[in-house]
């Protein structure tokens, strides 16, 4: 590795070959030296940046969260635009796609991270959590805009949306679902509240 990159692009770099372990192998795959030897650079190039793995992969996470935070706000800037039934199906095939589900994986499997990122996600599941609240927070503006019934229960509408994405995308082993099947997952999520 060069000398003189900048933090941000050693980062970066060190994020994206944790992505592509965790896409190809899995959470249990991840490891310091998994990760640098995939990056290309020498094992010591990730502890001279974070205190230790797990802070590394708190990082991580943390940073696919800021991710999702700012696709959240196109999606509410969409709000009034296209249907709410391909809106949500586009942002949760967005959000399970990508590495999302395997980060949820990792999450679940390791203790000491959960406990660093509960500073940040107190309740939940880090990644989830902050997804749901994207949801609600799109679902709120198309209430409010009279797409969704007055009455439509958001904070349930929205968790329940996450719940059944995840599950859509959860097999690693097997394709992706299409469009379709999320789309009709999402209709029959919505259907009582959309107007």
């Amino acid at each position: 590795m060069p000398t003189g990159v900048a933090l941000r692009d050693v980062r970066e770099q060190l994020f994206g070959a944790a992505e592509r372990i965790l896409l190809r192998d899995g959470p249990s795959a991840l490891t310091s030296r998994a990760v640098t030897t995939e990056a290309g650079c020498a094992k010591g190039v990730l502890h001279r940046h974070f205190a230790d793995f797990d802070a590394f992969l708190a990082g991580l996470v943390r940073d696919r969260i800021a991710r999702l935070d700012r696709r959240g706000a196109a999606l509410c800037d969409s709000a009034g635009t296209g249907t709410v039934a391909d809106n949500l199906t586009g942002v949760l095939t967005d959000l399970f796609e990508s590495v999302a589900v395997a980060v949820v994986g990792l999450v679940t499997s390791r203790d000491e991270l959960r406990a660093r990122l509960r500073e940040s996600t107190p309740t939940g599941v880090p990644l989830l959590t902050e997804a749901t609240a994207v949801l609600a927070a799109y679902l709120t503006a198309e209430r409010d805009l009279g797409r969704l019934a007055a009455d439509a229960d958001v904070a349930t509408l929205a968790p329940t949306l996450i719940g059944a994405g995840h599950l859509l995308f959860a097999d690693r082993e097997a394709a992706p679902p299409d469009a379709e099947a999320v789309r009709k997952v999402v209709t029959t999520v919505i259907g009582g509240a959309v107007r």
